[in-house]
C-alpha cells in the first residue's frame, strides 16, 4: 500500500514514518508533504492508496485538504492526525477511514490500520454490488456503474448510456447522485457523467466548455456553475 504523509511538523512526520517502517513493511510511505497545497500537488501526480494527514496546518488546514482529495475520480483513503481530538466530529463528517491524536502510538497506529482493512474489504464488496438495473422487453437487466459512460435526464425518466447501448430508468439524477457520489458528477442541471470517463475538457469558440469522455462520441455540454468542480477532477 502506498501511503503519503502530510503534516507541517517534521518530527510527527519523521515519527510516523519509523512507525510505518519499523512495524508495517507491506506499506511504503511514497511521499512527505508539509502543507495543503503540496499535498494536492503529490497526490496528482503519485496517486497514493492512503494519505496521513494532519488537520492544523497553515495555509490549507486538513478539512479542506480532505474535502478537495474527495472530489478526486478514486479519492485515496484519509486517517487524519491531530494534536485536538475535538476535531474528530469534523474528520468524521467527511467519511474518514480513522483518526489518530498526537503524539501516535504503535498502539492506535494498528488499530487504525486494521480498521482501514476491514474498510476496504467492505468497500470491494459495495464495488462487486455497484450496479443500475433497467427494464428491457419485461426483463430486469444490470449495467456496472464501471461500464455507465453518462446520464441524460428527460422529462419523467433519465437515459443512461452505458458501453453497448442506452436505456431509460425510472431514478432522478438526484437519487443517482446520492447513491453513487463517488463514482459521479454532475456536469450539468440535466446531466451526471462517470468521473473515471473523463477525458478531457474543451473550450469551443463559443466559448462554450464540453468534456471529451473515454470511448463515447458526443461531447456534452458543461455549464458555468459545474466548470470548478470538473476541473477539480481532471
Amino acid at each position: 500500500m502506498n501511503v503519503l504523509i502530510v503534516d507541517d511538523e517534521p518530527l510527527a512526520r519523521a515519527r510516523l514514518k519509523r512507525l510505518l517502517a519499523e512495524n508495517h513493511t507491506s506499506i511504503h510511505v511514497q511521499g512527505e508533504a508539509s502543507n495543503g497545497n503540496d499535498a494536492l500537488t503529490q497526490m496528482k501526480k503519485q496517486q497514493p492508496d492512503l494519505v496521513f494527514l494532519d488537520i492544523d496546518m497553515p495555509g490549507l488546514n486538513g478539512i479542506e485538504v480532505a474535502n478537495q482529495l474527495n472530489d478526486l475520480a478514486v479519492p485515496p483513503a484519509i486517517i487524519f492526525i491531530t494534536a485536538h481530538p475535538e476535531h474528530a466530529l469534523d474528520a468524521m463528517q467527511l467519511n474518514a477511514a480513522g483518526y489518530l491524536v498526537k503524539p501516535i502510538s504503535e498502539k492506535s497506529l494498528q488499530h487504525a490500520l486494521q480498521q482501514l482493512g476491514r474498510l476496504n474489504r467492505v468497500h470491494l464488496q459495495q464495488q462487486q454490488t455497484e450496479k443500475v438495473t433497467y427494464q428491457l422487453a419485461g426483463t430486469v437487466r444490470s449495467i456496472k456503474i464501471e461500464n455507465i459512460f453518462y446520464f441524460y435526464a428527460q422529462e419523467k425518466y433519465t437515459k443512461v448510456v452505458f458501453d453497448g447501448g442506452e436505456a431509460l430508468i425510472e431514478d432522478s439524477l438526484k437519487q443517482l447522485e446520492m447513491q453513487y457520489p463517488r463514482h459521479l458528477l454532475r456536469i450539468h442541471r440535466n446531466t451526471l457523467v462517470n468521473k473515471n470517463k473523463i477525458l478531457a475538457l474543451h473550450t469551443l469558440k463559443n466559448h462554450q466548455h464540453v468534456i471529451e469522455l473515454k470511448g463515447c462520441s458526443p461531447f456534452l455540454a458543461v455549464s458555468r456553475r459545474a466548470l470548478k468542480s470538473v476541473k477539480s477532477v481532471l
